[in-house]
């Protein structure tokens, strides 16, 4: 358990939160949301003892671990890959090492072995015998193969050192867990796999992250900071989203009776209850959502985009034919012989265990790079748009944004411009700021703009969620539902997945799965995993 008392931080004199009383306890995930800058990072570092509080106090219960999630993929590069989880927990690892010291000793003495039967007899205490095979168990869990497991972390790709890390985390079973963006750079198999995992864990998780759908399935209660302070809120992430925009329409009918409000309230509570029961997740862990007072979740501060895609003109009944594509890089095969037909209405999700496939086929498709063979025709009536995963040349020049933006339409008068940079969430003096110096979510929001201006009737959107806070998710998620044109997208975020696209196209070197069904329902549907895994055999 963790107690936060009277805590509060502040950097030149501003409160960044204040006045924060919290208990975390067993059994419970917290995820902790915010926009951009209000604190969740810092928040996470005052509870593993990074940071200072300017006040208060953070405690843990007595002789409690806490175990966090490290962001410095290169920091165990001289460790094998099992040790390095094995140093998560670090009291264990010292007692391993100085044990093996001590048995290497040539002049082994009567004192050494007194020493070394204490040191035994911990080890044994924290279950150190069954300590390998619990992080080679985690390892595989997390998709890392056996034959790694004695390598040096250096020769590791940057995604299994991701892999690693949260095995490290995970290892021991810590009292308290400590996750910043624990899905980043993880594929979606690997999603799944963690968040079965949190769900039968018995201690305290606290989460930060921008994937939704990962939040409504481990978390039992949301950390909201906002308004300068931190409020617990039980249940996951939708939840609060939809009680919080329930708070706003509340609040802008001023003349509504409060009976009907209670009503309305009462209504709300009951119908997400509901849903709530139907959702694949360890019910036990979920408080009972009829016992929450909803009158208590203000309105959020944070805005929202105006990310609004309408097409000019619809499609017709030609698409996209795309006939034998292949495509190599680096002499390895990303797909092989793809052919797929795109019907009106189509929103597709490609699928690869290389994201590299992805990226290689929508640059081929837009013209921006060729396939080794195949070919590819667009129909007669489509306008592309197409959102990269790499958008650095739309910003080598030193542009203020509006003359970023005045690029990419013939309504140059600055009351234009500034209407579409305010949808995007830029006004005052950010209009006038340098395009080179935009973070990586802005710069994705900026090429949302451009691709707003084009009202194309089918979007090409490689990874679109990178970069982006949960309010640009949020409103980009809602308005693809809408868009009646087609999309073709690659991406890692599961609820955008769920709630937009009605096709999966997973391609590998060996060919191509093309089916109509749910996602979550494609991922774990075990006829199927066969045939995916048959996509990458050598």
């Amino acid at each position: 358990m963790i107690t936060v008392s009277n805590l509060s931080i502040q950097f030149d004199k501003k409160p960044l939160f204040q006045d924060v009383n919290i208990k975390l306890t067993p059994g419970n995930c917290y995820g902790v949301i915010g926009a951009n800058g209000a604190g969740k990072s810092t928040f996470l570092r005052m509870l593993s003892g990074d940071l200072d509080s300017t006040t208060g106090s953070i405690t843990m219960g007595t002789g409690e671990r806490l175990a966090v999630l490290k962001q410095d993929h290169f920091a165990y590069d001289a460790y094998s890959v099992l040790d390095t989880v094995i140093m998560g927990h670090k009291e264990l690892s010292e007692i391993m090492k100085e044990k093996d010291a001590l048995y290497m000793k040539p002049d082994f003495n009567e004192e050494d072995g007194i020493k070394a039967a204490e040191l035994e007899e911990k080890f044994a205490e924290m279950n150190g015998w069954n300590a390998e095979s619990e992080a080679a168990m985690l390892l595989s869990g997390l998709g890392i193969k056996e034959n790694i497991h004695s390598k040096p972390m250096s020769e590791l790709e940057a995604k299994d050192k991701v892999k690693v890390l949260l095995a490290q985390a995970l290892f021991g079973n810590p009292d308290n867990l400590l996750l910043d963006e624990p899905t980043n750079d993880l594929d979606l198999e690997t999603i799944l796999w963690l968040e079965n995992y949190l769900n039968h864990f018995e201690n305290t998780v606290i989460v930060v992250s921008h994937d939704r759908h990962f939040l409504d399935n481990v978390c039992t209660d949301i950390l909201d900071i906002d308004h300068g302070k931190i409020q617990t809120y039980a249940g996951n992430y939708s939840f609060w989203y939809e009680s919080s925009q329930l708070a706003a329409r509340q609040l802008a009918q001023q003349n509504k009776k409060a009976e009907e409000k209670k009503k309305e309230l009462q209504e709300f509570i009951r119908r997400f209850s509901a849903n709530v029961a139907k959702a694949k997740q360890t019910t036990s862990r979920k408080k009972m959502l009829e016992k929450l007072n909803v009158e208590e979740i203000q309105p959020s501060s944070r805005r929202y985009p105006g990310i609004i895609f309408q097409q000019e003109r619809p499609a017709g009944d030609i698409v996209l034919e795309v006939e034998n594509l292949t495509k190599t890089i680096d002499g390895e095969v990303l797909f092989k012989d793809l052919s797929f037909n795109v019907d009106k209405g189509d929103k597709i999700i490609f699928h690869s265990k290389d994201d590299r496939a992805m990226t290689a086929l929508f640059e081929i498709l837009n013209g921006k790079d060729t396939a080794d063979s195949g070919t590819f025709k667009w129909g007669q009536t489509i306008t592309h748009e197409y959102l990269p995963i790499d958008n650095s040349a739309y910003f080598e020049k030193e542009l203020t944004l509006l003359d970023w933006v005045a690029q990419f339409t013939d309504d140059t008068l600055e009351a234009s411009l500034m209407s579409i940079l305010g949808k995007m969430l830029f006004s005052g003096d950010d209009v006038r700021k340098k395009c080179t110096v935009l973070s990586g979510g802005e710069k994705v929001r900026c090429v949302i703009g451009k691709m707003m201006l084009a009202n194309a009737n089918t979007l090409i959107l490689d990874h679109p969620t990178n970069h982006l806070d949960m309010e640009s998710i949020q409103a980009f998620n809602n308005n693809l539902i809408n868009y009646k044109g087609q999309v073709l997208m690659a991406s890692h975020d599961h609820q955008f997945i769920n709630t937009v696209t009605n096709r999966i196209i997973e391609m590998g070197p060996n060919g191509q799965i093309d089916k109509l069904m749910n996602f979550e329902d494609y991922l774990t549907d075990e006829k199927l995993k066969i045939k995916r895994e048959s996509l990458y055999k050598s």
